[in-house]
C-alpha cells in the first residue's frame, strides 16, 4: 500500500489526509507542533493514518506532500525526502510570509524555492489554486461534463505524473503547465486561482496569467 508522508496539518494538509484515505492511502501526517496535537484528526482519519514528526514523515512517506507556510520552507526535513516526489501546495502571501524580492520581481517560484532547498528531491506543484474544502468535496468520476481541473508544474515528468494520478484519484483533471518556472501561472491573484475551471478554462486561464502581479 502507498503511503504519503504529509508534512503541514493545515486546512490543505487535512483535507489532502482525508481524501487520501478514502481513496485508499495511508497517510502519515506531522505539524510543527508535535504529533501528540494531531490525535483529533489522526482518530478521525483512521486506521489507514498516524501522526508523526516532520522528519518521520518525509521518511515513511513514498512521496510526500509539503504544504507549510512559505516562510517554513527551511524547516521541511531535506535527507529523508532525498530520491522521493514532494508536492508543494505552497503560494506566496507577502502579507504573512514577509516580502521575498525574487518572487516580488519573477525571478523564481514558490515552488522553485523548495525545489532549491530540496536538491534531491523531484519537486511538482500541486492543490494550490483549489480552496481546501473543495478537495474533499467537488471531484467528480473520470469522463464527467465539466469536472474540475488542476494544474501541476515540475522539471521532472514522473513527478507531473504522479500528481495527475493522484488528481485524478481524487476527482480532478490535470493540466500540466511544463516545468517548475512556469507554476506561477496558476498562483495567487491569478486567473486560474480558486476559480472553478474545466481543463481548457483553465489553459485559457493559465496563457492569461501575468508574470508579476
Amino acid at each position: 500500500m502507498t503511503t504519503i508522508g504529509i508534512i503541514g496539518a493545515g486546512h490543505i494538509g487535512s483535507q489532502v489526509a482525508r481524501k487520501a484515505v478514502q481513496v485508499g492511502y495511508d497517510v502519515v501526517i506531522s505539524n510543527s507542533r508535535g504529533p501528540e496535537t494531531l490525535a483529533e484528526l489522526v482518530a478521525e482519519l483512521g486506521p489507514r493514518a498516524r501522526a508523526a514528526t516532520a522528519a518521520e514523515a518525509a521518511a515513511a512517506g513514498d512521496f510526500a506532500v509539503v504544504t507549510v507556510p512559505l516562510k517554513s520552507v527551511e524547516s521541511v526535513p531535506v535527507e529523508p525526502l532525498a530520491g522521493k516526489i514532494v508536492i508543494d501546495t505552497n503560494n506566496y502571501y507577502w502579507e504573512r510570509d514577509g516580502r521575498i524580492p525574487a518572487l516580488d520581481n519573477g525571478e523564481t517560484t514558490t515552488s522553485g524555492l523548495l525545489q532549491e532547498h530540496l536538491p534531491k528531491s523531484k519537486v511538482a506543484k500541486g492543490f494550490n489554486h483549489i480552496m481546501y474544502s473543495d478537495i474533499t468535496t467537488d471531484g467528480a468520476p473520470t469522463g464527467t461534463e465539466n469536472r474540475r481541473a488542476l494544474a501541476t508544474a515540475s522539471d521532472f515528468p514522473e513527478a507531473a505524473e504522479l500528481v495527475a494520478k493522484l488528481y485524478d484519484e481524487f476527482g480532478f483533471d490535470t493540466v500540466n503547465i511544463g516545468p517548475l518556472s512556469e507554476s506561477w501561472r496558476a498562483e495567487r491573484d491569478r486567473p486560474a486561482y480558486v476559480a472553478r475551471q474545466t481543463a481548457d478554462e483553465l489553459r485559457e486561464n493559465l496563457t492569461k496569467a501575468p508574470r508579476t502581479i
